[in-house]
């Protein structure tokens, strides 16, 4: 797995590597486009945590995901203070401690 310093430098990494969509979180499913990805129909093949500094509300979390159809992307999110309201199915599958 690459290390990177910056939430834009995972972001430009990842999708030089082929993860070239955008994911959207939505309360339990991933959205890109049209089309909708529940928790059993993507994985995540690696993510990256960022913390601000001294400002809560810049922590953020890059995650890389394959969907089960072979679709490559990236789903940038919040964490901590600025997490969105999602189910717990989808926090269980988004936890980074994988």
């Amino acid at each position: 797995m690459n290390a990177y310093n910056t939430l834009s430098g995972a972001v430009n990494g990842l999708k030089e590597r082929g993860f070239t969509l955008d994911f959207n979180l939505e309360e339990n499913c991933l959205v890109c486009n049209e089309d909708k990805y529940d928790v059993n129909n993507f994985e995540i093949v690696e993510f990256h945590r960022f913390e601000g500094d001294s400002n809560p509300s810049d922590e953020s979390i890059v995650y890389a995901i394959e969907s089960k159809n072979g679709l490559k992307g990236i789903l940038v999110s919040g964490y901590g203070i600025s997490a969105e309201g999602i189910s717990a199915e989808m926090a269980g599958k988004l936890r980074f401690s994988k």
